[in-house]
């Protein structure tokens, strides 16, 4: 009886800030793996995904938004991005529909020609964009000359993912599992939780605050009926901080209830949630804390 081959790879998910590449991924992998927001910026740490079939395993490596560094976070970024780009099978490089191909995307087929691997292009948000628009986004992608492999899709809807899934997989090189064929991550637990409390950070604060909260999870208390969690958010003035409070603690109150909702969807328990605000000055140029709060 001769062994089944399997086909295994890392994708690296490429792309200019806010085109949907978190939830492209969600998209693929089935399962939320990655906060999702309609502000620049949202993705910190590289987040694999993992989806897998019977003889395929597509481990989808959600980056950063490239740009330009301006502190230490956001050098870490882009540090990241290159050397996942560097060390991937292949690259799954992500436009928008909606706003078009600009200098943006092609900075980053500039920087995908010098890499060594395949690339797919999926042009996200057909669901917002007209058909002209759309048309004129999928030409203008044909012709960065960096992939025969380009398709519409819609992460939001699901339009267009299945044909997408299909090609990513055909091109996987021969290769073993990584991972449990049941497992859909490898985010820590600790590192899911307060990303699911940044995600409601991002959808209820205004503009002035997303990029300067981090949350860190301080303690994580298993229970029979309910898991007790500690997490800080950091923001770095003291005025973030009162917009993150809100009148009468009702801010701080709201992201609470939307966070524990969906932390307990995920881990599937009853969860106590615990969140207190502090103001750390500079902390997106403090390589200690960012060392801690495992953004390399």
């Amino acid at each position: 009886m001769s062994e089944v081959k399997t086909r295994s790879g890392f994708v690296a998910l490429a792309g200019r800030p806010n085109v949907g590449k978190s939830t492209l991924a969600n998209a693929l992998v089935g399962a939320k793996v990655a906060i999702v927001s309609d502000k620049p910026q949202t993705t910190r740490r590289a987040i694999r995904g993992v989806a897998s079939g019977p003889d395929w395993q597509l481990v989808l490596v959600d980056l950063p938004g490239v740009q330009r560094p301006r502190d230490a976070l956001t050098s870490r970024m882009q540090r990241r991005v290159e050397h996942e780009l560097a060390e991937a099978d292949g690259c799954l490089f992500v436009v928008s529909a909606q706003q078009g191909i600009g200098p943006g995307d092609h900075f980053i087929a500039r920087l995908l020609r010098s890499v060594p691997t395949w690339t797919v292009i999926a042009v996200n948000k057909i669901d917002a964009a007209d058909r002209a628009r759309t048309v004129a986004a999928l030409s203008a992608a044909a012709e960065l000359g960096i992939s025969d492999h380009i398709f519409p899709v819609s992460a939001r809807t699901g339009d267009g993912i299945a044909p997408l899934a299909q090609t990513l997989t055909e091109l996987l090189p021969p290769g073993p599992f990584y991972f449990e064929p049941r497992q859909q991550t490898d985010q820590a637990q600790s590192v899911l939780i307060a990303e699911l409390v940044r995600e409601q950070v991002l959808r209820l604060t205004r503009e002035e605050v997303p990029h300067a909260v981090e949350v860190e999870v301080t303690e994580i208390e298993p229970a029979d009926a309910v898991v007790r969690i500690e997490a800080v958010i950091l923001t770095e003035t003291e005025s973030q901080k009162g917009i993150l409070i809100g009148a009468g603690g009702r801010m701080i109150r709201a992201i609470g209830t939307a966070a524990r909702r969906a932390i307990e969807r995920e881990l599937e328990a009853r969860i106590h949630l615990d969140l207190t605000v502090r103001t750390r000055r500079h902390w997106r140029a403090d390589e200690r804390l960012l060392d801690r709060l495992g953004i390399e």
